[in-house]
């Protein structure tokens, strides 16, 4: 399977995990859409990838908001008209607080975004995408377990993988798979906000991910990697 001029949106795309697999895509020769909340970063991902000799989108967009979602699948429709790859990254976490200590400001933050920005993209994504397309949530090991003084976040990633999983069910006998990425801990730049001081020469390497990512995408369409869990060798940080 190639994945050469297929059309691909990643969100948050402009650092971290989602900068990785948008660079990874572009080596495959896809087209992308890429999009994130800050302008500065976002124009030197486009600067970046457009080197590659593909074409690039690059949009301001908050996942939160659905209007900003809208204008975004509008300039997405007029340039591409389609859909085949769409890869729902964008995500953030919230400082270690107890239950009884987290702002509710903070809550209702990571939840918009991990989740109902997840909705969102996903929902206006879904017209432009044929037999054949295929969706990848990025979620994290927090989907299935859950760590202390994180509620928000592993709720938000709870819920994640509910809708990915139920997704994925609505879809099949339209021939478009669903796949749910669950990381464990990886060295990005979230973990200033999780654990400043956590050891990240012992984390996975962004470009793990990504490779695996690519790899779930280019089975043949018969086929359908539906969960990928990629763990630190060093186990649990």
């Amino acid at each position: 399977m190639t994945l050469k001029e297929k059309v691909a949106l990643v969100t948050g795309a402009t650092q971290g995990i989602g900068l990785v697999i948008a660079r990874a895509l572009a080596r495959e020769g896809c087209n992308l859409v890429i999009c994130g909340r800050d302008s500065h970063r976002l124009r030197r991902a486009e600067t970046e990838l457009s080197r590659k000799k593909i074409s690039v989108l690059a949009l301001t967009c908050d996942v939160r908001d659905e209007q900003s979602v809208s204008d975004l699948f509008q300039a997405l429709r007029q340039k591409f008209r389609r859909l085949d790859i769409l890869i729902n990254n964008a995500g953030i976490a919230h400082p270690d607080f107890p239950v009884s200590k987290l702002p509710s400001e903070a809550w209702s933050d990571v939840i918009a975004t991990n989740l109902t920005g997840m909705f969102l993209v996903t929902k206006a994504a879904l017209p432009l995408m044929k037999r054949g397309s295929v969706i990848v949530n990025n979620l994290s090991i927090a989907a299935k377990q859950v760590f202390p003084g994180s509620s928000a976040y592993n709720a938000s990633k709870h819920g994640a993988l509910g809708f990915t999983n139920t997704l994925r069910e609505e879809l099949r006998e339209k021939g478009i798979r669903v796949v749910a990425v669950l990381p464990g801990a990886t060295d990005t730049a979230i973990w200033n906000t999780l654990w400043p001081g956590a050891p990240r020469n012992k984390m996975i390497p962004p470009a793990v991910i990504a490779h695996a990512l690519v790899a779930a995408l280019k089975v043949p369409p018969q086929s359908t990697v539906e969960e990928i869990s990629i763990l630190p060798s060093a186990g649990p940080l």
